[in-house]
């Protein structure tokens, strides 16, 4: 990994771990998870055909409905829960994102890029345990961050509408309990794979292995 890249990405979230709740803080109970949309099934059915996961665990993100969902290895249905991803809609990474700091990220740069990721459970310099998506490019899925009471960030999430869960710089936010009980669960001691749906490219470039 580019020594710059790694740097910044730290350096990303160690600012998103200052403005976490602290450790004990209560979190209100977010709106009950979808069902999958047809194109996590689809997508979903897509892996499990072709083993692309690897017989490891993986997490489909939905970008268009604001929901992530959690598979076992075998394909199973393990958990479902709502997100926050970036502020912009898109699918690619503005180029040289994680070498920035956050200052120099403005709105229309904060991207959750589509993609599949090998990810892995990791640090983020301050207490809280995180996985990262994309080391390189500053992506990683974490606990929601509430120390910025004006984000409204639970509310978003406890929001029906998926209108309103594009806040984040990029990185995908979900409820402590999901990421405590399904997320580290299916990550702890190995790696696993992180599916992000398109919004805007068509599927089969953005997954060619899948087609």
């Amino acid at each position: 990994m580019d020594r710059v890249a790694g740097r910044h990405a730290r350096q990303l979230c160690l600012a998103l771990a200052l403005l976490a709740a602290p450790a004990g803080a209560a979190e209100p109970a977010p709106a009950p998870a979808a069902a999958p949309s047809a194109d996590v099934a689809a997508m979903a059915e897509r892996v499990r055909a072709a083993g692309d996961n690897a017989g490891q665990g993986y997490v489909i993100v939905d970008k268009r409905n604001a929901r992530a969902f959690a598979y076992d290895a075998d394909g199973s249905l393990r958990g479902a829960a709502p997100v926050l991803l970036g502020l912009a809609r898109g699918d690619v990474n503005p180029p040289g994102i994680g070498d920035r700091p956050l200052s120099a990220i403005g709105p229309a740069d904060r991207i959750t890029a589509a993609g599949r990721y090998v990810a892995r459970l990791g640090n983020d310099l301050g207490k809280n345990d995180i996985l990262w998506v994309d080391y390189a490019a500053s992506l990683s899925l974490h606990r929601v961050i509430t120390g910025k009471p004006a984000d409204q960030r639970v509310r978003r999430l406890m929001s029906p509408s998926p209108d309103d869960n594009r806040i984040s710089y990029g990185c995908i936010n979900v409820p402590a309990d999901f990421f405590d009980s399904i997320v580290r669960p299916l990550f702890i001691g190995t790696t696993g794979i992180v599916y992000i749906l398109p919004e805007q490219r068509a599927f089969d470039d953005v997954f060619p292995m899948l087609r």
